[in-house]
């Protein structure tokens, strides 16, 4: 399994980014992804979460900003990113958790880096 996150960049506060993954490996449609961010000198947090049935969780500070979609046909899932902050600056990393059975295994891709200025 591979997630090739891209996307990233600077942007003034204010303006817009939009992320993508790219998934080999997995079906994005019959699985759970996500996108997680790190931020300098902090853990890694939750941004948004998308099940394969097409529910959403958003992270308090990007609810109303940030929304996740999935391209089946592409097999992958893209973040787009409106009112950019200057505390929304982190490496986003893609996620997929992958269950079989009753194994579960998480896949990260390599993350992209967004930097906004204020």
């Amino acid at each position: 399994v591979q997630l090739q996150a891209s996307g990233g960049g600077l942007v003034q506060a204010g303006g817009s980014l939009r992320l993508s993954c790219a998934a080999s490996g997995i079906i994005v449609s019959t699985n759970a992804m996500g996108w997680y961010r790190q931020a300098p000198g902090k853990q890694r947090e939750l941004v948004v979460t998308f099940t394969h049935t097409g529910s959403t969780n958003y992270a308090d500070s990007v609810k109303g900003r940030f929304t996740i979609s999935r391209d089946n046909a592409r097999n992958t899932v893209a973040l787009e990113m409106n009112n950019l902050k200057p505390e929304d600056t982190a490496v986003y990393y893609c996620n997929a958790v992958v269950a079989t059975g009753t194994h579960v295994q998480v896949y990260w891709g390599q993350g992209t880096l967004v930097t906004v200025s204020s």
